[in-house]
């Protein structure tokens, strides 16, 4: 159970590093501001995504172990 807490922590960090670079880069008047903003925006949604197929799959890899131990 600790892994998927600790997943959740790493994607929320990357997810508000993101937004964090891209208010720095829209205060500093930078050209890439909309692409970071863009970046942020999209992680957003990307991250837990991957985040839950990683649960997926790290599931199934645990039940499928579980069951070639019983044969």
């Amino acid at each position: 159970m600790k892994w998927k807490r600790l997943l959740a922590l790493a994607g929320l960090f990357i997810i508000l590093a993101m937004y964090v670079i891209a208010l720095i880069s829209a205060f500093s008047h930078s050209p890439e501001s909309k692409n970071w903003l863009m970046a942020a925006i999209i992680s957003s949604a990307v991250i837990p995504v991957l985040l839950y197929a990683a649960q997926l799959v790290a599931r199934v890899l645990k039940t499928s172990k579980s069951d070639s131990d019983r044969i």
